[in-house]
């Protein structure tokens, strides 16, 4: 198979969204790899405003000097197809679609994920499957340079939940020789692999320390509230609270008709209980230990009660957030709800209760949230092997484990965890992150966002980081600001 880009290969289409037309050339459905896993998943699109062609520009950019918006679909450590410019499966205008507005080329490539299997029925979307195909789309887009439409050297990488934890790992852990031999097994080309920018909404990521942070979080709230996949409805959309907005895929890369979702509410078990307590316990150890500082040179660190300077520095964060949405005159406080917890004096928002905060919110997962001890979990299906479903990846809920399952080995864990590579000097990071966790997102904890964010400054690389005032978990919903912040690094 041939990695070739063939640039003659195309059609001009005229896509129509909310009143804005745009006419793009259009190169769709490219293998990015020579051997691959899942041959309809594993490729990618193109697209380009057609004035590029006509030696026309928009917004300063032309053919060569567009930045490559990168977008994926993972989410849930689910196969992410490709996503052509125009409605989501969600029935909304996509990213891609605006990005063509604002200039960009738009690269969308499909990723294996858990699900995946080959014709011998074995499991080839685990970890790290689904990272390992983004690296190598990266790669095709570089060994094709001098064909590829857009700026192969300002490529930035998008996503949302899982895969702002894919966006987050092609970040940070560009060319490094860990992921090297699956990518040989799918037969990438031997190119580069690191992007200039990355953006990741509410990234599921750091998963061998999601559980610890989790219950720092949350421990003390013993119901829990979310939502289950009952049986897809054709033509009804959805928004799940674990995979958020994204195609739905089913276990060999085919599309599933929309989802439809119905309510669980919930009370720990003691064991739970029990269990959430003993992890809260150790992530003051797990923080204190990454050494991590702010802007100015302040320590982050917990006392063993789970407060202290990393706390102080999460609540200077919400309250930003609060803050942006009293500057631009929105009557937050209204919400009696809200002022159980924030407090504002004379325009200003100038305290949060943690605990009332926290409550407001609501617990979404049982304890452990991420690793659970009866396994079942997404995540117990990233780690599970090509004839294994699922293992655990935490000492803890392998110590605790109700099922007697297997632990994945600490190579597949460290793969899927952006925290390893930030200081590991091999690995080439991006220049620029940005980061939005939603101010009332419970799928993971704040903390996670706020960890991966002070470890990237620490290491010297330009982190914009905030909570969105009124998010749940979801992306792409501040498209505006994110192309804004894109023109600010590329131009």
């Amino acid at each position: 198979m041939s990695l070739k880009f063939n640039e003659t290969d195309f059609e001009v289409q005229k896509i129509t969204e909310e009143g804005r037309t745009v006419v793009c050339r259009t190169f769709e459905h490219i293998p990015y790899c020579e051997s691959p896993k899942v041959p309809d998943l594993e490729r990618l699109s193109i697209y380009v405003p057609e004035i590029f062609y006509q030696g026309g520009s928009i917004n300063g950019y032309d053919l060569h000097s567009a930045p490559i918006f990168m977008p994926n679909t993972i989410g849930g450590y689910m196969p992410g197809p490709e996503e052509a410019p125009g409605k989501n499966f969600m029935g909304k205008t996509n990213a891609s679609f605006y990005a063509l507005l604002n200039g960009y080329v738009v690269v969308s490539a499909g990723a294996r994920g858990r699900g995946n299997r080959n014709a011998e029925g074995e499991n080839v979307g685990v970890a790290p499957a689904g990272i390992v195909d983004l690296k190598a789309a990266v790669r095709f887009l570089r060994h094709n340079k001098e064909l590829i439409p857009g700026n192969t050297d300002r490529i930035i990488t998008n996503g949302t939940s899982a895969g702002g934890a894919m966006s987050s790992l092609l970040g940070t852990t560009g060319n490094h020789p860990d992921y090297e031999p699956y990518l040989k097994e799918i037969g990438a080309a031997d190119e580069r692999d690191d992007v200039f920018a990355s953006s990741c909404y509410c990234p599921i990521t750091n998963l061998d320390h999601a559980d610890v942070a989790y219950e720092w979080e949350f421990c003390g709230l013993n119901d829990y509230h979310r939502a289950i996949i009952a049986e897809p409805l054709e033509g009804e959309p959805s928004d799940h609270p674990v995979l958020g907005k994204r195609p739905g895929v089913d276990g060999n890369g085919g599309m599933m008709k929309p989802p439809k979702f119905i309510p669980v509410d919930g009370e720990m078990t003691r064991k739970q209980q029990a269990l959430s307590v003993e992890l809260c316990n150790r992530f003051p150890g797990y923080l204190n230990m990454l050494n991590l500082s702010d802007e100015k040179g302040q320590s982050m660190t917990l006392d063993d009660d789970g407060t202290g300077s990393f706390l102080n520095h999460v609540i200077e964060n919400v309250l930003k957030s609060a803050q942006k949405e009293l500057d631009a005159g929105h009557d937050i406080m209204s919400d009696s709800k809200v002022a159980d917890w924030l407090r504002v004096e004379n325009g200003r928002a100038v305290s949060v209760d943690w605990k009332e905060y926290v409550r407001f919110r609501t617990r979404m997962k049982e304890a452990p949230a991420f690793d659970n001890v009866s396994m079942g979990t997404a995540e117990n299906e990233l780690f599970g092997t090509t004839d294994v479903k699922q293992r655990h990846f935490t000492a803890f809920s392998k110590e605790h484990d109700t099922v007697g399952g297997a632990i994945a080995e600490k190579d597949q864990v460290r793969l899927m965890n952006p925290m390893y590579y930030i200081d590991d000097p091999i690995a080439v990071k991006a220049t620029h992150f940005r980061i939005r966790h939603g101010a009332v997102d419970r799928d993971t904890s704040l903390a996670i966002s706020e960890i991966l964010a002070l470890k990237l400054e620490d290491a010297g690389i330009d982190t914009d980081i905030a909570h969105p005032w009124g998010i749940p978990h979801a992306g792409d919903y501040d498209l505006p600001e994110l192309f804004d912040w894109i023109d600010s690094i590329c131009k």
